[in-house]
């Protein structure tokens, strides 16, 4: 394992300077790695800033930030849900060509019965972006989760009609895709979702990538989380459950596919450094490279991959030193891992952006 730096100064003054100083987010943590000439990984970590719970009830509404402070992962989940696929996949017990509707009752019948797994994964099932299933608890009104998979798989795009495509449909970011992946695994293993991400993702990589309220059971989770939003409808500051209103609606305190896990930058950044052992052969007891290769190679239409983004070659937030092979994914609350293949460099930024309204 990485020996790991505790507040490294250089990265928590960067983060000071382009976080915290321009009020980008109340504060974050970082996590720098790169791997050397004798395969060995170089590893450090930084954090800058202060937790600002403001109405809400720890001991102390302001805490500073930590290393080991945990952040709302926002959709750097999908990554996770990507990989809990292949690893199915691997075990034999799920395809990529898989369609939807064998695993998923509510999709029978709906425009997405036929869309496999890879058409979800990489985002070409031609559905919407967005659907706002939570609506109805904004209202106090409860939330019917089969409704909202029908409507999820029926939420097909204009311009997208007919059969699915051999490739897919044109490449469009969406939730959805990953919300009916997320019920379809549950649904094929009788397990809630973040359990199962926990046996095929955490488990194998020693890390903790965990849902609220498996953070919980530790006791400390509300001292170490960031707070993210204030939403008046979801009663104020939201602080130890997911930001994601869809994943909240589907999951609760579990997670769903496209949102609902919690961590701090050093594992995101080891999930990073197994990712790119993986692809040169060194983690087969993980996941083979050709499975791995499945989910991170590029795709026509764009940058969007599988259950990964590509770097695109204007604006990237993974900056401009990052070489084209780069790989990873954003996250809404202000969280990113980008991953450089050619170069062996893996960095993990989480930050509470959304803090205190995602107007920031």
């Amino acid at each position: 394992m990485p020996d790991e730096l505790l507040n490294d100064p250089a990265l928590a003054s960067t983060l000071r300077r382009l976080v915290v100083e321009p009020r980008v987010a109340p504060g974050g943590t970082a996590a720098v790695a790169a791997r050397s000439w004798n395969g060995q990984w170089v590893f450090s970590t930084g954090a800058a800033g202060q937790l600002e719970y403001e109405e809400y009830a720890p001991p102390q509404r302001v805490r500073p930030v930590n290393p080991d402070s945990l952040y709302d992962l926002a959709s750097l989940t999908k990554p996770v849900t990507a990989l809990t696929c292949a690893r199915l996949v691997g075990q034999g017990s799920l395809s990529f060509t898989t369609p939807l509707g064998a695993i998923l009752a509510e999709a029978r019948g709906t425009p997405s019965e036929n869309a496999r797994v890879e058409d979800l994964l990489s985002h070409r099932a031609g559905l919407l972006p967005h659907v706002e299933f939570f609506a109805p608890l904004r209202q106090l009104q409860p939330f019917d989760l089969n409704r909202a998979l029908v409507m999820a798989a029926s939420a097909r795009r204009d311009e997208c009609t007919g059969d699915i495509p051999a490739q897919g449909f044109a490449p469009l970011y969406s939730d959805l895709g990953y919300l009916l992946l997320g019920e379809a695994l549950q649904r094929l293993t009788n397990k809630p979702l973040d359990e199962l991400m926990n046996e095929q993702v955490n488990s194998p990589l020693r890390i903790e990538l965990r849902s609220a309220r498996q953070w919980a059971a530790h006791g400390d989770f509300l001292t170490r989380v960031a707070p993210t939003e204030i939403v008046s409808w979801r009663g104020g500051l939201i602080c130890g459950q997911v930001h994601d209103e869809n994943a909240w609606a589907f999951a609760g305190s579990g997670s769903a596919g496209n949102a609902g896990l919690f961590s701090q930058a050093t594992d995101v950044a080891k999930l990073g450094m197994a990712l790119l052992d993986a692809l040169d052969g060194k983690r087969s007891e993980f996941i083979e490279p050709t499975l791995l290769s499945t989910l991170v190679a590029a795709r026509p239409g764009g940058t969007l991959r599988a259950g990964f983004d590509g770097k695109s070659t204007v604006g990237s937030s993974a900056g401009q030193l990052f070489g084209p092979g780069t790989f990873g994914h954003l996250g809404f609350t202000g969280t990113s891992l980008w991953c450089d293949p050619d170069a062996h460099i893996v960095a993990a930024v989480l930050t509470n952006r959304v803090h205190p309204t995602r107007n920031n």
